[in-house]
């Protein structure tokens, strides 16, 4: 009998009559398909999870990279395109006035609706709005006189060398039976640079206010 008839042979359900060989390579193959197994499972899943977490992270690291490089490789560029904003920062800032040139600013303003032939009702500065490095003056105005002389009042106040915005324009006639007198209420707002002292007691006061939150928050 060749070995093929004898396995044929073969009663699976009484093991235990086979002969040893036959015995021995069944336990084997059975062992082999189990420790395949308990290496898949115990093994291969354990390395599968933290070479996914290698490749992930090194994903992470080509684009930090790439990143980087493009930042190194333009480095030029952007130093460039920061001394194009200092300058064009500094040009503006030299349109705010310093503290002693607001009130030329503002007889600047006055004149320009008095050329532009307006008859001025009110011109009433507000108090200074200090912001981070400028601080706001706001100016009531009322004016009247006819849509065209409202006109060259405005492109006489764009035309000043400093900065003047206008805010909460309101026109009206001045009176129910007159067509072409009209009135202009508007707050006109101007703009100065803060100089150091006024910068360092800004961030003096900053700070101190920090500081007071923070002894609050502690308590």
């Amino acid at each position: 009998m060749n070995l093929l008839e004898e396995l044929r042979s073969l009663d699976p359900r009484d093991p235990g009559r086979w002969p040893f060989a036959v015995r021995a390579g069944a336990v084997g193959a059975w062992l082999a398909v189990l420790t395949a197994f308990l290496t898949y499972m115990f093994v291969w899943q354990t390395e599968r999870v933290r070479l996914q977490r290698y490749q992930d992270e090194e994903q992470q690291l080509r684009s930090e990279y790439r990143t980087k490089h493009e930042k190194a490789v333009n480095l030029l560029v952007y130093k460039q395109q920061l001394n194009d904003i200092e300058t064009s920062f500094g040009a503006l800032l030299r349109q705010l006035p310093g503290k002693t040139e607001v009130p030329n600013l503002l007889v600047d303003i006055s004149q320009t609706g008095l050329a532009a032939g307006l008859q001025q009702k009110l011109f009433q500065p507000g108090a200074e709005v200090k912001q981070d490095f400028y601080a706001e003056l706001p100016i009531k105005i009322s004016l009247t006189g006819s849509y065209h002389q409202f006109g060259e009042f405005v492109s006489g106040i764009a035309a000043l060398p400093r900065i003047v915005t206008l805010h909460d324009i309101s026109i009206k006639p001045d009176s129910k039976g007159t067509y072409d007198e009209l009135t202009l209420d508007l707050t006109a707002k101007t703009y100065r640079y803060l100089d150091e002292e006024e910068l360092a007691a800004a961030e003096a006061q900053k700070a101190a206010s920090e500081h007071k939150s923070r002894r609050r928050g502690a308590h």
